[in-house]
């Protein structure tokens, strides 16, 4: 006979809205069911008492390049990619799709290999992976070797493509990848992102007919919106349907930016990713990409040359900031970091909401919105205040 777990005395974010008189029923690694706190089914469970805290869907990050110290490029391998997903569990997330920035075909190929494995395995949160270029445009191209941009043929859109049982998601520029090329990876089920792009706003259109569904943080590393040139950006806060992720550190994207962008697409197609690398859940402030020192200072990474590098924004964090920068309730800025990505990524069917035959990945935040539990597939990990 199989167990239930009741998650009782807790604000439960559902679709309506925040509710504090149910519990929710967990079995089998899925949500069985939300009740009224009275039902008789919580009186017949294991209870686990939330303690007024903020129960929310589990956080889905689209573009994680590393944490717990390890950098996907430089590890591809199952214990890394466990590595960084335990790393971010501790931060609310639990779903994620390792990232590898812009690398030789060997590496993408043992990339894809791990995650194929850690998937396999069991790993948990590892939803598929994020290949992050290499067909990307040099004018944009921010910390990615420019020495490694290529456009891909058909074999390396079959390479690309070889994940099965998670979620493939290619970021490129559509201006350096023909069309035919993107409908070709979108055929073979790749989700396919503008990004490290110079292109122009008919570039991107071209782009968005072929089969991009949407733009990896926004603003950033991307021609901007001009009185003439509307640019990667202009094509995106244009665009009613595709999606748009975000960097909400406070130093990516200026927060009149990102109100903008909140006012201009349509509620549901902007999400929340960190771009972390491994300092996330380490106390090392450096690492190694392409050789060079890659440092955080006061929260903040960059190269050698001052460049940005990726971001040391843990999910929780990024959720904090929605409330604290932009004003957003805590309910709109949970979703950006669970429903909204779960819809782009195509899971919506599984993840991104507590409600009934969903997968049983929860976050408990309390009061000064810190983590204090996760779950995924309804296995539980605490964390003391």
């Amino acid at each position: 006979m199989t167990s239930t777990t009741a998650l009782v005395n807790g604000r439960v974010l559902l679709d309506e809205g925040f509710r504090d008189d149910v519990a929710v029923l967990l079995s089998a690694g899925r949500v069985q069911a939300v009740v009224e706190a009275g039902d008789a089914r919580v009186r017949d469970a294991a209870r686990v008492d939330l303690a007024g805290g903020s129960l929310l869907p589990g956080f889905i990050d689209a573009q994680v390049n590393g944490g717990g110290g390890v950098l996907l490029n430089n590890t591809p391998t199952v214990e890394g990619i466990r590595a960084i997903a335990a790393a971010h569990r501790r931060h609310g997330t639990t779903g994620l799709l390792p990232t590898l920035i812009s690398d030789r075909a060997d590496t993408m190929r043992e990339a894809i290999g791990a995650v194929r494995d850690a998937i396999a395995r069991g790993v948990p949160g590892v939803l598929g992976i994020h290949l992050e270029g290499p067909y990307l445009a040099a004018e944009r191209k921010g910390t990615h070797d420019a020495s490694v941009f290529r456009v891909p043929d058909a074999g390396e859109l079959e390479l690309v493509t070889s994940l099965s049982g998670g979620v493939t998601l290619v970021t490129l520029a559509p201006e350096q990848v023909p069309p035919d090329a993107i409908r070709a990876l979108v055929a073979r089920g790749a989700i396919v992102a503008a990004g490290h792009t110079a292109a122009s706003h008919a570039q991107v259109r071209a782009g968005l007919e072929a089969g991009v569904r949407g733009f990896t943080h926004l603003y950033n590393a991307m021609s901007p919106l001009t009185a003439r040139e509307p640019g990667v950006v202009g094509a995106a806060l244009e665009d009613r349907d595709s999606w748009c992720g975000l960097i909400v550190d406070g130093v990516h994207v200026h927060p009149a930016s990102l109100r903008v962008a909140l006012a201009a697409k349509p509620r549901g197609k902007l999400f929340l990713v960190t771009d972390a690398m491994p300092m996330v859940g380490a106390d090392r402030p450096s690492f190694e990409l392409y050789g060079e020192t890659i440092t955080a200072v006061d929260g903040v990474v960059r190269n050698a040359a001052g460049a940005l590098a990726g971001s040391a924004l843990d999910m929780a964090s990024a959720v904090r900031n929605c409330v604290r920068l932009l004003d957003l309730p805590l309910a709109e800025a949970a979703r950006m970091a669970s429903r909204y990505p779960a819809e782009f990524l195509g899971l919506a069917a599984t993840r991104g909401r507590i409600a009934a035959g969903m997968d049983a990945d929860l976050v408990l935040l309390d009061d000064a919105l810190e983590v204090r539990a996760t779950w995924i597939g309804g296995d539980m990990e605490r964390y003391a205040a």
